[in-house]
C-alpha cells in the first residue's frame, strides 16, 4: 500500500471532479463550473421558498430549506477546502512522509497499513449511504412526475423546487428532472468524499499516536538496564510534534466547516424531524417517510462523524501520556527520563476540533444538537 491506498479511490474522485484534490486536471475550470452550477441551484432554491412562503404547507416548506441549507453547508465546505488549498496540500504531504518511513519497522507498517483498510472501508460506507438516501430523496418525485394519470393542468414537482425561466413542456420537464438527478447525486457523493476525508485523516493521525505509544515502551529497557536509547527519545519527540502540527493542519481545516455543520444539522435535523412526526397518519405517510428517512439518517451520521471524530481524536492524543507513563522510565537515570513529564504535560494538552474556535467536537456536542433539534420539533408540532 502507498498514501494513494489511504484515502479510498471513490473519495479521491469525487474530490478530483470538484477541484479539491491538489494538482488534479483543469482545476480552475472544474470550480469555475460548480461556483456556477451551485450558485443558479441555491438562487433558484431560496427564490422559490421566499416566493410561495404563505401558499405552501409548512411540511412542505421544511422540507425544501432542509434541501436548501444541506446544499448551503455543501457550499461552505467546498469553498472551504479551495481557500484552504495550501493547508489541504501539507496535511498530504505530511501523509506521504509518514508513509515512506513506516516501512522501516513491522509494527509501523502494520499500523499504518491497518488503519488506511479501515479507512477505506468507512469512506466507502458514507459514500454509498449519501448516494442512496440522494437516490431515494429523486427517485418519488420522479414517480409523481412521470405519473400518467397525473392532470397536465397542476404543476409537475421538480426533485429540486425552483421557478424556471423557461417552459414547462414535457420534453424540458424531463431534462429538468434529469439534470437535477445527475446534480443531487453528484453533490451528495462529494459531501460524503468531505466528510469521510475527515474520517481518514484521524485514523491516520491515530495510527501515528498508536505508532509512538510503541516507541515510547520501547525508549526505557526493562529492569536494571538503565541505559536509555537517547536516539529513540528524539525520535519521539519529534513524532509527537509531528503528531500536533498534523492535528493542528486538520482543525485548520474542518473548524469552520464545523461550526456551520453545527448550525445547519440542529435546524435541518428539526425540519425532517418535523416532517415525519406531521406525517404520521396522513394519506401520503409512506411517500413522504420514504423520501425522508433516509435524509434524516444521514444527516444524524454527518453531525456524529464530526463529533466522534474530534471525541476520538482526543481520546487518542490522552493515550500518549498513558503510555510514557507506563514506560520503564523508573529504570532509567534522572538525566536520561526528565523528558518524560514534559511530553506527558504536553500529552495532556488534548488534540482536538473546535467548532469555531469555540467549543471542542466531542459526542456530548453531538447529543446536544439531537436534544435542540427534538426540543424545536416539540415546539413546531405545538404551533402546528
Amino acid at each position: 500500500m502507498k498514501l494513494e491506498d489511504t484515502i479510498s479511490q471513490a473519495t479521491r474522485v469525487w474530490l478530483e471532479v470538484f477541484g479539491i484534490w491538489p494538482n488534479s486536471s483543469c482545476i480552475f475550470l472544474r470550480r469555475m463550473f460548480w461556483t456556477a452550477a451551485l450558485i443558479i441551484e441555491q438562487v433558484g432554491q431560496y427564490q422559490y421558498i421566499i416566493m410561495h412562503l404563505y401558499s405552501t404547507e409548512v411540511s412542505e416548506i421544511m422540507n425544501l430549506l432542509s434541501a436548501a441549507m444541506s446544499f448551503t453547508l455543501f457550499c461552505i465546505k467546498l469553498g472551504t477546502f479551495w481557500y484552504k488549498q495550501r493547508t489541504f496540500k501539507k496535511i498530504l504531504a505530511m501523509m506521504a512522509i509518514d508513509w515512506d518511513k513506516c516501512f522501516r519497522a513491522e509494527f509501523d507498517t502494520f499500523t499504518t497499513i491497518n488503519h488506511a483498510k479501515l479507512s477505506q472501508r468507512f469512506s466507502n460506507t458514507i459514500v454509498a449511504l449519501f448516494s442512496i438516501a440522494a437516490i431515494l430523496y429523486s427517485t418519488n418525485i420522479v414517480r409523481m412526475g412521470t405519473d400518467k394519470t397525473t392532470n397536465a393542468s397542476i404543476r409537475q414537482p421538480l426533485i429540486l423546487e425552483m421557478d424556471l425561466p423557461f417552459g414547462d413542456g414535457r420534453f424540458v420537464y424531463e431534462l429538468v428532472i434529469i439534470a437535477q438527478f445527475l446534480h443531487l447525486v453528484i453533490c451528495s457523493c462529494c459531501i460524503a468524499s468531505v466528510n469521510a476525508l475527515l474520517v481518514n485523516l484521524i485514523l491516520h493521525a491515530s495510527g501515528q499516536i498508536e505508532i509512538l505509544r510503541e516507541w515510547l515502551m520501547k525508549i526505557f529497557p526493562k529492569e536494571k538496564e538503565r541505559d536509555a536509547n537517547l536516539f529513540m527519545v528524539k525520535k519521539a519527540i519529534r513524532k509527537h510534534q509531528k503528531i500536533i502540527i498534523f492535528s493542528e493542519h486538520i482543525e485548520e481545516l474542518y473548524s469552520n466547516i464545523a461550526m456551520a455543520l453545527f448550525v445547519s444539522d440542529t435546524l435541518v435535523i428539526c425540519f425532517l424531524g418535523f416532517i415525519i412526526v406531521t406525517s404520521i397518519g396522513t394519506p401520503d405517510a409512506t411517500r413522504i417517510i420514504i423520501r425522508t428517512v433516509v435524509f434524516y439518517f444521514v444527516i444524524n451520521m454527518e453531525a456524529f462523524i464530526f463529533c466522534f471524530a474530534g471525541e476520538y481524536l482526543s481520546s487518542k492524543s490522552q493515550s500518549i501520556a498513558d503510555a510514557a507513563y507506563d514506560s520503564y522510565w523508573y529504570e532509567s537515570y534522572t538525566t536520561d527520563n526528565r523528558i518524560i513529564p514534559f511530553l506527558i504535560m504536553r500529552s495532556q494538552s488534548q488534540l482536538s476540533i473546535t467548532i469555531g474556535k469555540i467549543t471542542n467536537l466531542s459526542l456530548e456536542r453531538f447529543t446536544s444538537i439531537i436534544r435542540v433539534s427534538a426540543s424545536y420539533v416539540s415546539v413546531l408540532h405545538a404551533m402546528y
